[in-house]
């Protein structure tokens, strides 16, 4: 069973790493309103960093943000990825390291490497992967015999997606065999805009490609089998009929993390896969031309390491104002919003997965706030407070897990559903 309490040598719950980084401050934030809902009605944490004067700056904003001056005194811990002592000195103190440390193909492997040597749990929010699935190999084993649950992608990618899916499964009355997603984001007078630093996972992620392919590889999978008719890939551009607009493919982690829960499902659990698709509305024709000149652009450039330079340097002339290095202001988040779609078909009760065509449809909704740092601060906080207080609901034994593969059988949806990322039937 996973450790979950604090000692005298373990004193913190919690220690969120990167702090002072643009996600992390709204993870600090996001910590400091859940206290009470740890384990026994407390929570005790830390925040930590390579330098103690930006930590200390967050925590003086939180304190007035949220209008707690006790969060002036919250514990600081100065630790440098780039130290491999300072790191573990740091993982030695904590039941669970929320590592907000991006680009993650950079910082990510240090920290599970520390977390699994010394102990402590690790949940991050990459959306890159090739980071996720080379911690899975690489971590998988050592993470198991170490009793340490080390789950990536724990935000916006990929635990609306992954625990959407699991949602439409268990609310279909029968054999679900295949899901589509469609994902929607709507702003405010001001717009939206995406901090840089998911830019720059992005330009890594696409550069990486055949480097993933050939990591994939050493998996050595079989095929998932085949539940029902064959879900169709849709082509690149596309108008929807369920968005009434123009959808792309997802280019996001959403896809793999997904499939990489279904087959810890049907090789742990024995469950029936389900087969997963995952798009994007894109609007109409104004945003397709915007899209499609960036894109070209985009991929040109990134073949280069001049090319990847300039995108990394430009993030706002690249992409047309949607990332910058800035990021969303608070007004901008508070005016954002997304939602997933999830229409799923399988087989109702009584049928045989393997007679005929599906006979059965259901459609649920995933909605919550801004994706990248209202959302995802709430998404990764509460899979934390999962692990701390529903520790007999994880997976036997410990290890690289999907957000899927790690809480399907805990009550990780309803605490979404209680701070604002909301799972409903329609």
């Amino acid at each position: 069973m996973a450790r979950v309490e604090t000692s005298s040598s373990r004193p913190f719950h919690i220690i969120i790493f990167g702090a002072s980084g643009f996600t992390g401050q709204y993870v600090v934030e996001e910590v400091a309103r859940t206290i009470s809902e740890g384990p026994s009605g407390t929570l005790r944490w830390a925040v930590a960093g390579r330098s103690k004067a930006k930590l200390e700056k967050v925590l003086e904003q939180a304190a007035g943000a949220l209008s707690k001056p006790e969060l002036r005194t919250v514990d600081i811990i100065v630790s440098d990825v780039k130290e491999p002592d300072s790191l573990a000195a740091m993982c030695k103190q904590a039941v669970i390291v929320l590592n907000c440390v991006g680009p993650y193909r950079f910082y990510g492997e240090p920290v599970v490497k520390a977390c699994v040597e010394n102990g402590a749990h690790c949940l991050d929010i990459s959306g890159e992967p090739q980071f996720l699935e080379g911690m899975q190999l690489n971590y998988h084993s050592q993470a198991a015999e170490k009793g340490v649950y080390i789950v990536g992608s724990c935000g916006f990618d990929s635990i609306p997606a992954d625990m959407g899916v699991l949602y439409t499964r268990d609310q279909f009355k029968g054999t679900l065999t295949a899901v589509e997603s469609f994902l929607t984001a709507s702003a405010g007078p001001e717009g939206a805009s995406i901090h840089d630093g998911t830019w720059q996972s992005a330009i890594y992620g696409v550069a990486d490609g055949a480097s993933l392919r050939s990591l994939r590889r050493k998996f050595n999978y079989q095929p998932l089998p085949v539940a029902g008719a064959k879900i169709k890939r849709r082509s690149a551009l596309f108008f929807s009929n369920e968005l009434q607009q123009y959808a792309v493919p997802f280019m996001g982690t959403d896809p793999s993390v997904v499939k990489r829960t279904q087959r810890f499902l049907a090789e742990q659990e024995q469950e029936t896969p389900v087969q997963y698709g995952a798009y994007v509305g894109v609007g109409g024709v104004g945003n397709i031309i915007k899209m499609l000149v960036a894109g070209i652009m985009f991929m040109l450039l990134i073949k280069f390491n001049f090319g990847r330079n300039l995108l990394i340097k430009y993030p706002e002339f690249f992409s047309f104002g949607f990332f910058t290095k800035a990021g969303p202001t608070r007004s901008q988040m508070k005016d954002s919003s997304f939602q997933f779609a999830f229409y799923g078909e399988g087989y109702t009760e009584g049928k045989d997965p393997s007679q005929g065509k599906p006979d059965g449809k259901i459609r649920t909704l995933v909605q919550g706030p801004e994706a990248g740092y209202v959302a995802t601060p709430i998404a990764m906080v509460q899979a934390a407070l999962t692990i701390l207080n529903e520790p007999k609901a994880l997976p036997k034994t410990g290890g690289v897990y999907t957000p899927g593969a790690a809480f399907g059988k805990t009550t990780l949806i309803d605490r979404l559903h209680k701070h604002g990322i909301q799972f409903s039937v329609k």
